[in-house]
């Protein structure tokens, strides 16, 4: 297990604070002429791990960078804390949202302890340079992430799993209370995919940071997460605890896939067995 004892806890919610930290309303997003997600309402609640699952092309990735002040909507809005995100300054997003993009890039012979400070960099500004403070969140980060002992290797030496471990360390760097991670598993072999979640899921449970993650693999999603959220088209079609989202009528409905879901006997999660068109139907026709 990572050492996540030294990672600061984000700040209990004020007096009057909206328990919902981010919330799209009848949010409209489009690239062009084309619109990707049609008028969604959807709430992240705070101190949830919420994992949105859909087919490619459904607007998942599109919705993270809205949530992270990327995307500007063509209609509705996105509410941070209860303000319109696009009108709380960029800096001041930053101090409150650490967003991961799915490919994120990184200059070559860039260093696991340099990725991990730029973190840090909505913190800084011309009155305000680098302190101890800045020094104490990149070592918590390193450690909480278990690359501490790496900090001086350069990403290009690095393991897949290793280098995402990495950039988690630097988005836990920005010391934000909400985490939105686009497909944080993306090319990893199975074993760096647990890897991953475990440490998400684990820095989610000492911190209590509002994790936010797109994943395309069900039944990672119905494990790791305490919500789901499922979109088809651009829209959600269903969303709520694992065991009562995904259902083989969700994965039919939602993939156009046959499948048998189970219960895990390990995790008591939902577990999703997929059907190929050569297996036999069930005597409920499925």
């Amino acid at each position: 297990m990572t050492d996540t004892t030294r990672i600061a806890t984000p700040k209990a919610p004020a007096a009057g604070r909206p328990e919902v930290r981010l919330r799209a309303e009848a949010l409209t997003l489009s690239y062009g002429n084309r619109t990707v997600v049609h008028a969604l309402d959807l709430d992240i609640p705070d101190g949830t791990f919420t994992a949105i699952i859909g087919p490619n092309g459904c607007g998942k990735s599109t919705l993270l960078r809205a949530f992270g002040r990327l995307m500007k909507p063509t209609g509705g809005q996105v509410l941070l804390d209860g303000r319109p995100v696009h009108r709380i300054p960029t800096r001041e997003v930053a101090e409150r949202v650490g967003l991961l993009p799915q490919s994120p890039a990184a200059p070559e012979g860039l260093s696991v302890a340099d990725l991990v400070a730029r973190g840090r960099h909505p913190h800084q500004s011309w009155y305000r340079r680098w302190s101890s403070d800045d020094e104490s969140a990149v070592e918590e980060a390193l450690r909480a992430t278990g690359m501490y002992e790496l900090a001086e290797r350069t990403l290009d030496e690095l393991s897949g799993g290793q280098r995402q471990r990495a950039w988690i360390a630097m988005a836990l760097a920005q010391r934000t209370p909400l985490l939105l991670l686009d497909e944080p598993t993306n090319h990893l072999d199975l074993s760096h995919q647990i890897e991953v979640l475990d440490l998400v899921r684990e820095l989610h449970l000492t911190t209590g940071r509002t994790v936010v993650v797109v994943l395309h693999d069900l039944s990672l999603a119905a494990r790791y997460a305490d919500r789901l959220v499922a979109m088809k088209d651009g829209r959600v079609v269903a969303q709520g605890a694992p065991r009562q989202v995904l259902t083989e009528e969700l994965v039919r409905e939602v993939f156009g896939l046959r499948a048998r879901v189970r219960l895990d006997e390990v995790t008591g999660a939902p577990l999703v067995i997929p059907l190929s068109r050569h297996d036999a139907p069930s005597v409920d026709g499925a």
